[in-house]
């Protein structure tokens, strides 16, 4: 019997949300009745995926296993584990967490408009390609500033994608590329497809989101988020 492949969501919660000018981080405000971080694991827990890894913020483990594990009895979460400094650094704790796992999709726990169709299309795409990236093609025309401030150059809009997550690779790719990363820490890394494209030759597949995938970073993304989730419910 051909064992079957087993597909590991790393859920990121370590984030203070700075830009939300909450003494609450962002992951935890209440959206519809519920923390934000609810909404992306209820989402993998309903999805096809093996497991979940969840990654807090330091000291946060036990508020997340008793208030939102625990509380709205989600199954799949195998392992909460505390982030590091920055994001690349919890996502490596995250992929540490995951050994085992065929293929790793690793998403913001402030996302919490992931539905099941995107993760049904990053478990195919990554199956296909190795690598893949959610995201949508940008509705406005983008500027390049200079340092002043002055327009630069604008690039072609249809070429453009707003990258989102969940962002999926094996688990050998993104764990090696990681592990050669970290010997030389680049602060410059903001998603884990910087990291594949910049330290292996592996291409990135770049497949669809949803205009609806936002991140809360700011008040205003809690307004938007709120309007989603209750016309999801209607």
């Amino acid at each position: 019997m051909t064992k079957a492949e087993k597909f590991t969501a790393i859920v990121l919660a370590a984030g203070s949300g700075k830009r939300m000018n909450s003494k609450v981080h962002k992951q935890y405000l209440t959206v519809a009745g519920k923390p934000v971080l609810y909404y992306a694991l209820r989402a993998f827990e309903q999805s096809e995926v093996s497991e979940i890894v969840l990654v807090t913020g330091a000291g946060e483990e036990a508020y997340c296993r008793k208030e939102i594990i625990e509380k709205y009895g989600l199954k799949k979460v195998a392992a909460v584990v505390p982030g590091g400094r920055e994001r690349y650094h919890s996502v490596y704790e995250g992929l540490c967490a995951a050994r085992g796992a065929d293929y790793v999709l690793i998403h913001d726990g402030a996302r919490p408009m992931v539905d099941e169709d995107i993760i049904r299309r990053s478990m195919e795409a990554v199956k296909r390609y190795g690598a893949c990236a959610a995201g949508m093609p940008v509705k406005d025309t983008i500027k390049l500033s200079d340092e002043d401030g002055f327009a630069e150059q604008t690039p072609e809009r249809s070429k453009l994608w707003q990258i989102q997550t969940p962002q999926s690779f094996s688990y050998p790719l993104i764990l090696g590329a990681y592990q050669k990363m970290l010997l030389n820490e680049d602060d410059a890394i903001t998603d884990d497809a910087m990291v594949v494209e910049r330290i292996t030759e592996q291409k990135v597949k770049l497949i669809e989101g949803s205009y609806r995938n936002i991140k809360i970073t700011t008040p205003d993304d809690l307004v938007v988020a709120e309007t989603y989730l209750q016309s999801a419910s209607l």
